[in-house]
């Protein structure tokens, strides 16, 4: 949707985001505690945050409020059952200091299709989108400038029926968090293509972003940092080749002047924002983009045959993160990613639409 098509519809949203959500403003910012040029990921939260209720009818108690810890009981559905899911999203500034949020409406209704998923409620555009502008305007000066910087937002819903049971909730909370972060990645990665453990089933949740989809992942991918890899790169559970998902990230694969990434059809890999982009970005590149099965023989094949030019993760989290190896049972990829052209393109054309260096033409950034 091209932004000026989106003008009246936000005026309108906005206004009923203002009305539903109460503001309580912080008595005195943080903010002069933060040390921009050495910002680690996930570590700092901004002074403000959104939090909202379902009652089992409506959204009620809406309002952004000082930063802090909340209560929740220990009888929580959302601890013993695991509905609970998220967003990542990322906010940056335009060439003259305005916030400028990267894609949220395609995070939204995903979003919302992780929460039909789940058997959750869905959450309302004025309280998701309407939310986050609110949020993101009163916490603009949270946004680092800073070269692979972006203030990072994370929307989530949780259960919340104080009753244990295993059915779907009647209550839950809707949040959303901010936090100045630097990059994911600060070097190239290692990946170890798995071979015994599965992040997802056809006919599971790989698709929907919810919490327990991150929980199954940490073992395995803590056994392969012990062995000196930086993520697991996965594959289905049937004969454990065809690739999946690349750590937390959507995986593309450059063979000759084809991208392949792996396509979505069986339900088990994330439908990323940042994936939909790059392939967008990569057909304007003048290569021809393939959505389909890819099996970790093709990936050895091309490598032996020297037609293997790059592999990369991409995500909200760590935007494009080059991939330096790539090791399977007894064969191990080696790539040179100093001379990764296509990622290279990538990254600086990602950086350039998302902080205003050129025109929007596609109308990702929504404008706060």
């Amino acid at each position: 949707m091209m932004v000026e098509d989106y003008s009246t519809t936000k005026s309108a949203l906005m206004e009923e985001s203002k009305k539903k959500i109460k503001v309580t403003k912080i008595k005195e910012s943080r903010i002069g505690a933060v040390d921009f040029n050495n910002l680690a990921f996930g570590k700092m939260y901004a002074d403000h945050m959104l939090v909202a209720d379902f009652d089992g009818k409506e959204w009620v108690n809406a309002e952004i409020l000082p930063y802090g810890n909340i209560s929740v009981s220990p009888s929580n559905a959302a601890w013993h059952y695991g509905q609970a899911i998220f967003e990542g999203i990322k906010a940056y500034k335009d060439q003259e200091g305005n916030p400028m949020i990267f894609r949220p409406v395609d995070n939204f209704k995903r979003f919302n299709v992780s929460a039909e998923r789940m058997g959750m409620v869905s959450v309302p555009e004025w309280l998701f989108m309407g939310g986050l502008a609110q949020l993101i305007d009163m916490d603009r000066d949270w946004i680092p400038t800073g070269e692979g910087c972006s203030l990072y937002l994370r929307p989530f819903m949780i259960a919340s029926d104080e009753y244990i049971g295993v059915r779907p909730s009647e209550h839950y909370k809707f949040m959303i968090i901010n936090s100045p972060a630097g990059p994911y990645f600060n070097k190239p990665i290692k990946l170890l293509v798995q071979d015994k453990y599965v992040r997802a089933f056809p006919g599971g949740v790989g698709y929907a972003k919810a919490a327990g989809n991150y929980g199954g992942t940490m073992y395995p991918t803590e056994l392969a940092k012990k062995a000196g890899y930086d993520q697991v790169l996965w594959v289905d559970g049937f004969e454990y080749k065809s690739l999946q998902e690349c750590g937390t990230m959507n995986l593309f694969v450059i063979i000759g002047n084809k991208a392949i990434t792996p396509d979505l059809s069986q339900g088990t890999i994330l439908a990323g924002v940042t994936r939909a982009s790059v392939m967008e970005l990569l057909k304007d590149m003048g290569l021809t983009v393939e959505e389909r099965p890819i099996s970790i023989d093709e990936v050895i094949a091309a490598y032996k045959d020297g037609t293997l030019r790059e592999v990369f993760g991409t995500g909200t989290a760590a935007s494009v993160a080059y991939v330096e190896q790539l090791d399977y049972k007894d064969v191990s990829i080696k790539l040179d990613t100093t001379k990764y052209a296509v990622g290279s393109e990538i990254i600086k054309q990602m950086d350039a639409i998302r902080t205003g260096k050129v025109a929007d033409t596609r109308g990702w950034n929504f404008r706060v």
